[in-house]
């Protein structure tokens, strides 16, 4: 055990890492030594930052949980703190079953843990982090919470209503990252669309991306996290108008079905939903489209399922994940629904849809070959330097493998044109021109 160590672990999305990159900034600040990586853990402190949305996160939450408890029993780390989703929304029977834990934050009081360690909180450093991604991007959070109805979805019961957070304080936040050598934007939130309701009483989304754009030393931003209904569409204006912001939009859409979409309380419906993809495409020439699909919700049919294949297939989009419905307690759907489709069922529709996908990705990529890139390089490897094009956001997308030449070296952080020679579904391989 090191004395004086911290080590945060962030499991979930990256609104948690923020959160987190926040704490680090805050124990920094009173002396601590402060590490992100789970593969070191050995503090006299260790904070786990959890996720609650669906079965499998929780689960993952809990087995690090009880990992760093067995170590704490054996002297490898001092105290164990948790905080975030998981805390937030099961607290009372996580301090039941898991005494071995310190102290449980939710996700939003864990700034008291800093007071609770007898140290001070520095409110002048609230927005500041300690970037636990490359130093040359950002996740930049500009809400919390949810004030959607999904069916499905325990954010809104983890998180409250939505809260912007002042176009004043985002840009400020982004001049300072700037000046830090950020290039890169990634505006999350858990729906970016209703940004600006509660604050100004309108849909403020445009506005904000037209002044992050406008900073100096701001290279790429990128949106995730759209939500379809009463999409703000002078959006695309920003996006076509502005070469710093990315021909590319997150925007889950979970299914097609116009019976399945009324039983998710959506508010959209298919013939919207295809307007929707139809006015972005001609607006944005050349965007790449993300979404998010969920089978297998209660009363989904064979036939709904065939709908979103057909779907699929005709929408053809750039990226795309998806998921199986899971039974989550306090929603909507687990008050009023019966999880009727079998787990089986559920598993064989994932699959179906995502063997789908991977042809689908791999004629998109192919489409690429013989054309030049702007790519910014994340990281170098033995044999490549790897990067992303603007079409591609950290984690979740293809990369661009950039095979080394003699004397031409890259540096990560910076950008290059790449001629791209070859693709696979989920790569693109280049040279640097």
């Amino acid at each position: 055990m090191r004395k004086n160590k911290v080590d945060i672990i962030t499991l979930g999305c990256s609104k948690n890492l923020v959160d987190s990159e926040q704490l680090m900034r805050q124990f920094a600040a009173n002396g601590y030594k402060v590490e992100h990586d789970p593969h070191r853990i050995n503090g006299e402190i260790v904070v786990v930052n959890t996720c609650g949305f669906i079965g499998d996160a929780q689960a993952e939450s809990i087995e690090m949980i009880l990992e760093l408890g067995e170590a704490k029993k054996q002297g490898k780390i001092g105290k164990l703190f948790v905080m975030g989703c998981l805390s937030e929304r099961f607290m009372h029977d996580l301090v039941q079953e898991l005494p071995e834990v310190d102290r449980f934050y939710g996700k939003f009081n864990w700034k008291e843990l800093i007071s609770d360690l007898g140290k001070t909180y520095h409110a002048e450093l609230a927005h500041d982090r300690i970037l636990t991604t490359p130093k040359h991007y950002a996740y930049l959070k500009i809400g919390e919470g949810c004030n959607r109805t999904c069916s499905y979805c325990s954010i809104p019961l983890i998180t409250g209503p939505y809260q912007s957070r002042p176009m004043e304080e985002l840009v400020e936040e982004v001049k300072l990252l700037t000046r830090q050598g950020v290039k890169e934007f990634q505006l999350i939130a858990q729906d970016l669309t209703f940004y600006g309701l509660d604050l100004y009483k309108r849909m403020a989304l445009p506005e904000l991306v037209e002044r992050i754009s406008d900073i100096p030393g701001v290279e790429w931003i990128r949106l995730h996290y759209g939500y379809p209904t009463h999409f703000p569409y002078d959006l695309l204006r920003v996006m076509r108008e502005r070469e710093n912001v990315c021909r590319y939009m997150d925007i889950a859409l979970q299914h097609i079905s116009d019976r399945m979409l009324k039983l998710m309380r959506r508010n959209i419906t298919k013939a919207e939903t295809y307007e929707l993809l139809k006015r972005m495409r001609e607006e944005v020439p050349g965007i790449h489209l993300r979404t998010t699909l969920m089978v297998g919700h209660p009363g989904e049919t064979e036939e709904d399922f065939e709908e979103l294949l057909a779907f699929v297939r005709q929408a053809r989009f750039e990226r795309m994940g998806a998921f199986a419905y899971s039974h989550e307690e306090g929603t909507y759907a687990y008050l009023h629904y019966t999880d009727d489709v079998p787990q089986e069922v559920k598993q064989t529709r994932l699959d179906t849809l995502m063997a789908i996908q991977e042809r689908l990705s791999l004629e998109t990529n192919t489409t690429k070959i013989g054309h030049e890139y702007k790519v910014i390089v994340d990281r170098e490897e033995e044999d490549f330097y790897v990067g992303r094009t603007e079409f591609d956001s950290p984690e979740v997308d293809p990369e661009v493998l950039i095979r080394k030449e003699e004397g031409k070296a890259l540096k990560t952080g910076h950008f290059y044109q790449v001629a791209i020679e070859d693709a696979q579904a989920f790569e693109l391989y280049g040279k640097s021109v």
